[in-house]
């Protein structure tokens, strides 16, 4: 009989209590897998951030708009290289539960910007800055909705209207483009600007935000401040910051998702330390005569000690190991029913062997006092208790 063999035959001795240890750890480590998931997913977009992109914004909320003449203004300030405008569209296509991400565009300057970030055809470029009704898909929607090159597709909208009192659009997918990188969202559609000024029935000249490039990081904080020195007190004065604050400010209204991980898996992990430490002790308790036993046929104390932190690693592996398998099922499940939000969302390697490297920490810890007390035990004391 090996080693192996020793630590699992006591793990498993009473098969209840260990069932019930293996399922707690399970549960602890299926809310750590989720919760980390989600937490990499609402991070993403401050991972693609370019140092040198500024976003500036309506001073009381993003949601609020800015005059488009504002567009010509920051593009003279000294410092900025680069500048675009947004729209935000609230689009859905043929029901509104079906929502997307869909944004009025200045193509050219567009495409300049975001140059580094998505890769589109040299003819779609062109085709989109010529189209009226053209637009650009990100690979991730057309995939998700079957939309191709060529296709006519109606797109309403549940914030806006045109004149003629219709809430939907017309378009003509003129390109598909790709991410440059893997964390890059392509679950949306840009189109033209003009368009959708042209035919709304308010809102003319106004812009959502606008996103620019400045020539160099270091005059990031000299082009802030002369934006937003600029427009103060105007009717609409601006906020200005980097694109990573930015993004990190929009996660924000969903709560701190780091925080909530730390508190709930924390206080998941707290609670089972005490309840497999304890149980762990029992445990070794029980079994006291048996380790003189050992002892006596010749185990030394690091051989003890071994055996018991094997067994407290194991149990962690054997419940860590499908909590975790969970997480990622949990996840592929509800992927596609959150792509619009959350399009990055999977079980990213690294989590995985986060949760291993926590695997091991929590049998280390809750097994280490109970292993150096039998590694310690003296044959004569441990075959003296009844």
């Amino acid at each position: 009989m090996n080693d192996f063999m020793l630590v699992r035959k006591n793990l498993f001795r009473k098969k209840l209590r260990a069932v019930l240890m293996i399922v707690s750890i399970l549960t602890a480590f299926a809310i750590f897998g989720v919760l980390a998931s989600f937490g990499q997913a609402f991070n993403a977009g401050q991972d693609v951030a370019d140092a040198d992109r500024l976003v500036v914004v309506n001073k009381i909320n993003f949601t609020q708009p800015l005059p488009i003449a504002y567009f010509n203004r920051v593009r003279a300030i000294s410092g900025v290289r680069q500048v675009t405008h947004f729209n935000w569209f609230g689009g859905y296509y043929q029901d509104p539960k079906n929502f997307l991400i869909v944004m009025a565009v200045e193509p050219t300057t567009y495409l300049e910007l975001y140059g580094n970030d998505v890769d589109v055809s040299a003819d779609a470029q062109q085709a989109f800055k010529r189209g009226r009704t053209a637009a650009l898909v990100g690979e991730a929607m057309a995939k998700k909705w079957g939309l191709k090159v060529g296709d006519h597709v109606p797109i309403s909208s549940n914030i806006f209207s045109q004149k003629n009192g219709s809430h939907t659009w017309d378009f003509d997918i003129v390109g598909v483009f790709t991410g440059k990188k893997p964390q890059i969202d392509t679950n949306f559609m840009v189109f033209q600007y003009d368009y959708f000024d042209e035919t709304r029935s308010f809102g003319k000249d106004f812009i959502g935000w606008m996103a620019l490039r400045t020539a160099s990081p270091s005059l990031n904080d000299g082009v802030i401040k002369t934006i937003d020195q600029l427009f103060a007190n105007s009717s609409y004065e601006t906020a200005t910051d980097t694109e990573k604050a930015f993004n990190k400010a929009f996660v924000a209204q969903f709560g701190n998702i780091a925080l909530i991980v730390v508190l709930v898996v924390g206080a998941a992990f707290v609670t089972i330390l005490m309840i497999v430490g304890n149980t762990m002790a029992l445990s070794v308790r029980e079994r006291t005569r048996e380790i003189g036993v050992l002892k006596t046929l010749g185990f030394s104390g690091g051989r003890i000690l071994r055996l018991v932190l094997g067994e407290s690693i194991l149990l962690a592996l054997i419940g860590g190991l499908p909590g975790l398998g969970l997480a990622i099922l949990f996840i592929l499940l509800i992927r596609d029913s959150l792509t619009a939000i959350l399009p990055h969302i999977n079980i990213a390697p690294e989590i995985v062997l986060s949760g291993l490297g926590l695997m091991v920490a929590l049998g280390v810890v809750t097994g280490l006092i109970p292993a150096l007390g039998a590694m310690r035990l003296k044959i004569a004391a441990a075959l003296g208790r009844g």
